[in-house]
């Protein structure tokens, strides 16, 4: 069973740093692309990064280049998303997904799998 657990949202100044965790169970994150992706209040789901098998990354938006970064440790079968340089832009619940299917990211690609989200605040 395939299971995807965030953790470290908080709320945080402006130009602050958060590490977002995304714990991964009942598959090998290693082997598939995994995808953060962000839900602003009021508006739409949108992509944010992805970390594809052999550990590129992708990112689906060009408002977290350069301050966000995305990792993983297979030890711990988690994928990470540091930000950096926050801006009040930047709150959201991030989630991260897969479908634990493709090794590339693929905005395109349709998640199968959703955790339940970590809230990231940023005051001004």
């Amino acid at each position: 069973q395939v299971q995807l657990v965030e953790s470290g949202g908080a709320l945080v100044h402006a130009g602050g740093s958060l590490r977002l965790s995304c714990a991964a169970s009942g598959f090998v994150s290693d082997y598939y692309a995994v995808g953060w992706f962000r839900q602003a209040p009021g508006k739409e789901r949108e992509g944010v990064l992805c970390i594809s098998s052999s550990g590129s990354s992708t990112y689906y938006t060009d408002s977290v280049k350069g301050r966000f970064t995305i990792s993983r440790d297979s030890a711990k079968n988690t994928v990470y998303l540091q930000m950096n340089s926050l801006k009040p832009e930047d709150t959201a619940v991030y989630y991260c997904a897969t479908d634990a299917d493709h090794a590339l990211c693929d905005i395109a690609t349709i998640m199968l799998y959703w955790g339940q989200g970590t809230p990231v605040t940023v005051s001004s």
